[in-house]
């Protein structure tokens, strides 16, 4: 094994850290340049209604991160563990530890789906116009607000649209592979009798670190599909062995493909 010198490792991060910076200029003002020109699409998919018009925009933000994602020189590509019937309704879940989770999630569903996401990130100018009509925001401060937040993702699946949430809540900041998990998800679940689809991210944190967004940097995306978890049957007493259940597959996925932040 070849061992290089830490003083070399910390001289040549200096060398580069102009170009990074100049790179997560650049790739900023792409990501603002696309989500202007997606708005107009936005505003004309609003006057069809939440459901059509929602999967119109849905579908355009599918477009935008194509683009972004290929000039800022991101490769993503989807990994299934088991066959993925894009027909299906599902609850998915994924591990959450990046901003850059926002793209992932529209670069690796491309079936019909709301996103339930934080209020606070429709506040953000120009992303958060967009934001606020392609998902089902949730004030986690206040219960009124989280159970009007679930009557919406229970009226979604009605529809026959599937729908995402991160079990997590926040950003992962441990060295551990998740964050305990809310009970949200698998509550509706279980209500609803929609089988959960667990999703990893593996390569987000590599790409762009959650201590900040200047921390972007081009290379591989992976998306793991895991094997559906069916809940026919199961009522709300089970959900802790069902939440548990679902916790530990991710788990153990997470450790066997050797998530990056388990080794820092």
């Amino acid at each position: 094994m070849i061992l290089i010198p830490w003083d070399y490792i910390c001289t040549m991060s200096l060398l580069l850290l102009p170009l990074r910076i100049v790179y997560c200029i650049y790739a900023l003002i792409i990501f603002i340049i696309l989500m202007l020109m997606v708005i107009p699409v936005v505003v004309v998919a609003s006057f069809f209604g939440k459901i059509k018009g929602g999967n119109w925009i849905y579908l355009a933000c599918n477009y935008w991160a194509d683009a972004w994602f290929f000039l800022v020189g991101i490769r993503h590509r989807n990994i299934y563990e088991s066959p993925h019937d894009e027909s299906k309704q599902y609850i998915f879940v994924a591990n959450h530890i990046s901003y850059l989770d926002a793209p992932v999630i529209v670069k690796t569903l491309r079936q019909k789906v709301r996103v339930l996401g934080k209020l606070e990130f429709g506040n953000i100018p120009v992303f958060g116009y967009i934001y606020r009509r392609a998902v089902v925001t949730v004030d986690r401060k206040s219960a009124s607000q989280r159970a009007n937040s679930v009557r919406i993702l229970k009226s979604v699946l009605k529809r026959k649209i599937s729908i995402f949430m991160f079990p997590e809540g926040t950003f992962n900041l441990q060295q551990k592979p998740l964050k305990e998990f809310y009970d949200g998800a698998f509550r509706i679940a279980i209500e609803t009798q929609t089988p959960i689809k667990p999703l990893l991210f593996l390569d987000a944190y590599d790409r762009m670190h959650y201590s900040s967004i200047f921390t972007l940097l081009p290379g591989r995306s992976r998306s793991i599909f895991l094997k559906e978890i069916p809940v026919d049957g199961l009522i709300i007493t089970d959900l802790p062995l069902l939440k548990q259940r679902v916790y530990t597959i991710m788990e153990e996925r997470l450790r066997e493909y050797q998530a990056s932040w388990l080794n820092n």
